[in-house]
């Protein structure tokens, strides 16, 4: 009986959702600013970070989907728009915009050396 061969994107979705998750966190703890620097909690700051947080969380259900990878693409340039809201925002959001462009990248990669066949696990062990 053969071994299914290992499928390299699936890794990707668990990566990405993790990313995703520990993003989550980091952006909630942004609240404390917020509630010490900014306007408080109960005001359009506030609920600007609560809002985005969700909005990180949910799309950690749609990465398996072609598009949900550009969702979570897309929320980090909302998140550097968010500079002018929540500076540190802005700044999370530079920073996780180079994560998730790295993720892209590496993705991309991958799926050019799957493509050619190159990949370790696509090649063929010599039978002893």
């Amino acid at each position: 009986m053969s071994a299914k061969p290992v499928d390299p994107m699936r890794s990707f979705v668990g990566v990405m959702s993790a990313t995703l998750v520990l993003e989550v966190i980091v952006v909630l703890l942004a609240l404390p600013v917020v509630a010490k620097l900014g306007d408080g909690l109960g005001t359009w700051q506030g609920v600007l970070v609560g809002a985005l947080a969700l909005a990180l969380l949910v799309t950690c259900a749609f990465l398996r989907r072609p598009w949900g990878r550009w969702v979570a693409a897309g929320l980090q340039v909302v998140m550097i728009a968010c500079w002018f809201a929540v500076v540190a925002l802005g700044v999370l959001g530079l920073v996780f915009g180079l994560v998730w462009a790295v993720l892209l990248w590496m993705r991309h990669d991958v799926a050019r050396r799957m493509a050619e066949g190159r990949l370790p696990s696509q090649q063929t062990t010599p039978s002893e």
